[in-house]
């Protein structure tokens, strides 16, 4: 006795089922073309299908852009004062945020720094979040790692130093810092790569400034 497989009789049954439906569609419009020679076919629609078009370089959802009328730091060469500063990518865990900033001693002569950087948000006009306020130390934020706390540096140059940024997750980004090497010292505004999820009201930590390891 032969084993016969459900599968293959039900895949041979619909070929058979297309296979004549084809040819029932083909036989029917033969047998109106003989009833009745003088008509014409009827032309098969054709489907048309439009590509929408893509904007040029669009903004990733939720991400603002970055204002012309910002003035930010230069990508390229020295300030007048010598010093460049920089953020970084940030990081997060369980609602805590961080970012770190770094100050590079690009001039030619050496620079002295003991304490906390000034640090300002701001948001995507520039203008600073009048709820978010930025403290030294970070005993303010839940959850943030301890201060070092601040110690003279002395930075050579092509030397750097680095702060850390911490601050509790919310529901508004800040765009830009204002940052300057301590309080009473020229600002400078830099725009991080990612912004800052802190407004429109909160605390930033910042620890005092250590050397770049």
């Amino acid at each position: 006795m032969i084993a016969i497989r459900p599968r293959s009789v039900h895949s041979a049954a619909l070929a058979c089922l297309l296979v004549l439906g084809v040819s029932g569609c083909g036989l029917s419009a033969e047998l109106d073309r003989e009833s009745n020679p003088a008509r014409k076919p009827t032309p098969t629609p054709t489907l048309t299908v439009e590509v929408p078009t893509r904007a040029a370089n669009p903004s990733p959802s939720g991400i603002p852009t970055h204002s012309p009328s910002v003035p930010v730091q230069q990508g390229q060469g020295c300030p007048p004062s010598g010093l460049r500063f920089q953020a970084d990518e940030g990081d997060a865990a369980m609602g805590l945020r961080a970012m770190g900033l770094d100050v590079i001693n690009c001039g030619d002569r050496p620079y002295e720094l003991n304490g906390y950087p000034a640090v300002t948000v701001l948001d995507a006009s520039g203008d600073p979040f009048p709820g978010v306020r930025t403290v030294e130390g970070t005993d303010k934020v839940s959850m943030a790692p301890e201060d070092p706390g601040p110690r003279a540096l002395t930075l050579a140059p092509g030397e750097s130093a680095h702060a850390a940024l911490y601050w509790r997750m919310h529901n508004q980004d800040g765009v830009y810092l204002r940052v300057a090497p301590a309080k009473g010292d020229d600002t400078v505004t830099v725009r991080p790569p990612y912004p800052l999820d802190i407004g429109p009201e909160n605390i930033l930590g910042t620890t005092a400034w250590q050397p770049s390891e």
